[in-house]
């Protein structure tokens, strides 16, 4: 990267000095602790519990239901992969992130709490996927909100620590929140406040739950991690200065190459870690045997094993640097998952499976503050933005390539292979980023 990155555009904020980041712990921890409370949306409602409810019991057929999930994602990826960056230009230009991030959470925690309207019966399906998707997009405009201010509120000697204890408590807070709905309501004998199983209510408290989790603990950041950097300018004027700002940006995308070139990378092997753990547990219950039961019980061990790989790397991330972080994990994820792909066993699969998790945190985590060592101070959160559009340009490419695999071949295995491929292209394209050049 040219040394006209760290140029900040005319009028835009001043980063903060290395004086104003001494913020003490409890604003850091502060700051992680919101890790913990947006989980609940990713874990309760889009992986475990409510996308199931909806595919099973408000859908016509579960195959309809799966078809019309994956619309309403679509739906919210394109909206989020579109306005992310212009609302991080516009927050850039005011240096004000904690708004946006206030704004969005409620948002994403009032569409939660809708979701207990969602009836066991079809006329409900375009409620839910509507609400869904409202929830689905504020949550992820939240985090590009929040992403942007680690490097703000963080000395950058432990800008990997700090994103990996927020990243390991996150898989901590989701399955904490996972835990008090599953045994507090779906699976009690006698579900707490005498909730009707008979119309599921007892599965659709899952959204006033999340709600109720992310809105307690999202309070600290709001009470305790200051906005740095703040700007006496008005809304509409950050508006139009963004907007300039977010057109200059793509009109000079030559002098971003380094960061161009890192979002691309990260777009490819994003790709194979989402596919990973939206086909692991089908995986494991086709080629293995397990029983529902079981993919559960491994869904959750491997949350545990990424969230205490995001916190044991975080250290390493900061002593040897995120891009090689990044790729250590990579390089083990591809080595065991081919590993696993070769094996019959189920004991070795279950031990292969819990080393597999440990590396899938870490490379989440470190992507995250490679990103906040490699964007301009000026405009990191509208890098944010881009950081996001590339988790959700190409999201669709790597379940597909998997199943039209699977399908030509007539083998799991053949499919589950082709993650392997998006490993290595990643990692490849990311060896030619320079992490220094920030």
């Amino acid at each position: 990267m040219q040394a006209v990155e760290d140029n900040a555009p005319e009028g835009a904020p001043a980063p903060p000095t290395p004086e104003q980041k001494d913020l003490g712990r409890r604003a850091l921890f502060s700051w992680c602790v919101y890790d913990w409370a947006n989980s609940a949306f990713p874990t309760v409602i889009s992986t475990f519990v409510f996308s199931a409810y909806f595919t099973q019991a408000v859908a016509e057929t579960p195959t309809i239901g799966t078809a019309q999930w994956s619309w309403a994602l679509t739906a919210s990826g394109l909206v989020i992969a579109v306005l992310s960056p212009v609302f991080g230009a516009i927050a850039d230009a005011s240096g004000r992130q904690k708004p946006w991030l206030a704004l969005f959470t409620v948002i994403a925690a009032i569409a939660c709490a809708l979701l207990w309207w969602v009836a066991p019966s079809p006329e409900y399906v375009l409620y839910a996927m509507v609400v869904f998707a409202i929830a689905n997009a504020a949550f992820e405009f939240g985090t590009v909100f929040y992403n942007a201010m680690l490097p703000e509120i963080t000395p950058a000697s432990h800008i990997g620590r700090v994103s990996g204890w927020g990243w390991g408590l996150g898989y901590a807070g989701g399955l904490a929140c996972l835990v008090v709905v599953l045994l507090g309501f779906v699976q009690a004998e006698t579900p707490l406040f005498g909730l009707d199983k008979e119309a599921a209510e007892h599965v659709r408290v899952a959204g006033p739950v999340s709600a109720l989790w992310f809105a307690l603990f999202s309070l600290p950041i709001f009470l305790f991690t200051p906005d740095l950097g703040v700007r006496p300018i008005g809304f509409a004027d950050s508006v139009r200065q963004g907007l300039a700002t977010l057109l200059h940006s793509l009109a000079n995308i030559r002098k971003y190459a380094n960061i161009v070139r890192y979002l691309f990378a990260r777009m490819i092997y994003t790709d194979g870690l989402n596919t990973l753990f939206a086909f692991g547990g089908i995986f494991a219950a086709g080629s293995f045997g397990m029983p529902i039961e079981e993919v559960i019980l491994f869904g959750i061990t491997m949350n545990v094993t990424a969230g205490l790989g995001a916190a044991g790397f975080a250290w390493i991330d900061d002593w040897v640097g995120a891009k090689r972080t990044i790729l250590i994990s990579i390089a083990s994820l591809t080595v065991i998952g081919t590993t696993m792909l070769l094996i019959e066993s189920k004991t070795w699969f279950w031990v292969l499976a819990l080393l597999l998790g440990t590396f899938f945190g870490p490379a989440q985590a470190a992507s995250r503050s490679l990103m906040a060592r490699l964007a301009p101070p000026a405009l990191r959160t509208e890098m944010f933005g881009l950081y996001a559009l590339s988790g959700k340009a190409t999201a669709f490419v790597g379940p597909f390539v998997l199943g039209w695999v699977t399908l030509a071949l007539d083998s799991q295995r053949a499919g589950m292979a082709t993650i392997m491929v998006f490993f290595v292209v990643g990692a490849l394209l990311l060896l030619t980023v320079r992490e220094d050049a920030a």
